[in-house]
């Protein structure tokens, strides 16, 4: 796309959606390390989601997390973040954090713990009802440690009935996303190690079945956007959870470890036709802030994407197709290298200030003193995140 109009039109559509988790105190199982101005609610999680918003304009939805983000009344919750010109996104389900789930959840060996495990899944649907959310965001941790300590088929034929009971569930205009992790917290075998796994269950549901590509989630060297262009090709990609990692799951911000893997499944996507909306392919962060400020962190997270974004758009197709078909290697490399090397930051800060924002999010959030603000207002009660 060389007309820069129209990768200013297409970038403008954008929306990325940050995750309520992220603004909340997080760290590894050494340490959480705690910070000021800390969320303590779900409303307080969704008031920081919504200056992310405000600073960059392209992040009007929150996924929320439960139990992380249970209330009593969600339609006030739902009602709240429209207040604060946000909307809640996708439902994100925790069947990882309760003692029960040791041997696993849906795949665990005792029916009782299965049936808790699905009672969960389901009332997240039923929030999703109440908030008015189209996506059920699903991640096990289901797996073994150790040979033979349970029979892999036998669990595949578990999750299968899970997903099929979930599935069943769902509203017409809903669909679940199912996520894979290549291991951690199982070490010898996760449940669903790979896309290729989550893929068949999605394949054999139907359309409302759909994968979630985490970009941390794979093994080292893995070609994520050969995924990413295998699903789309497929009608089967739901969705991203974006983050960065250097050795495993490390949940660092998106495009902090490989920008150039980031653009690189970013023109996958706009080839495949999975920048159209109409496709419903979310574009979802994933991530934890431990030691670097929450709002800030999203914000930037947010700005790595749109710049990943605007390289991938500013790709010249007819150049590249050209180079290809005429098997002329260098030159096919080059189109691409041309468009990942080009500094889009004047483009985005132009863009900003036609949506009538602040050409530079993070410097517009500095000078706003809402940081100083919380860390006011929250100096007393719990923070809202996970001990360590």
């Amino acid at each position: 796309m060389n007309d820069t109009s129209a990768v200013k039109d297409a970038l403008r559509r954008q929306q990325i959606e940050t995750p309520s988790w992220a603004y909340g105190n997080s760290g590894t199982r050494f340490k959480v390390f705690a910070q000021q101005g800390v969320p303590r609610t779900p409303q307080e999680k969704i008031d920081d989601a919504a200056q992310v918003h405000r600073f960059t304009g392209v992040a009007p939805s929150v996924a929320v997390h439960i139990p992380w983000d249970k209330v009593d009344d969600y339609a006030a919750l739902s009602a709240h973040a429209e207040d604060r010109g946000v909307r809640i996104g996708a439902v994100n389900t925790n069947v990882f954090q309760d003692d029960d789930y040791k041997l696993g959840s849906v795949t665990n060996p005792d029916p009782k713990v299965r049936r808790k495990a699905l009672d969960h899944l389901l009332e997240c649907v039923d929030i999703m009802d109440a908030v008015g959310s189209k996506d059920l965001k699903l991640w096990f941790s289901d797996g073994t440690n150790y040979p033979g300590q349970d029979d892999i088929r036998t669990r595949q034929d578990r999750m299968a009935e899970a997903l099929a009971a979930v599935y069943e569930r769902l509203g017409d205009d809903q669909r679940f996303l199912l996520e894979y992790k290549l291991f951690e917290p199982a070490f010898y075998m996760t449940d669903l190690p790979d896309w290729g796994a989550s893929y068949a269950h999605c394949l054999k549901l139907g359309p409302k079945a759909q994968v979630v590509v985490d970009t941390g989630h794979h093994a080292p060297g893995t070609n994520i956007e050969f995924i990413v262009a295998f699903l789309l090709r497929e009608g089967k990609l739901g969705g991203f959870d974006f983050n960065s990692r250097f050795y495993a799951d490390d949940d660092l911000m998106v495009g902090a470890a490989d920008p150039f893997q980031l653009f690189r499944i970013m023109y996958e996507v706009v080839r495949g036709g999975g920048y159209d909306p109409a496709t419903g392919v979310a574009f979802m962060l994933d991530q934890c802030h431990n030691i670097e400020p929450k709002i800030h962190g999203q914000i930037r997270s947010v700005m790595n994407v749109q710049e990943a974004t605007a390289k991938a758009l500013l790709v010249d197709g007819d150049a590249l197709r050209a180079a290809q078909e005429s098997g002329d290697v260098l030159a096919a490399n080059a189109v691409f290298m041309d468009a990942y090397n080009t500094d889009v930051r004047p483009l985005l800060a132009e863009l900003r200030e036609e949506m009538g924002l602040h050409p530079d999010p993070v410097a517009a959030y500095k000078a706003s003193g809402y940081f100083e603000r919380v860390v006011a207002e929250r100096k007393d009660g719990q923070a809202a995140g996970w001990g360590a």
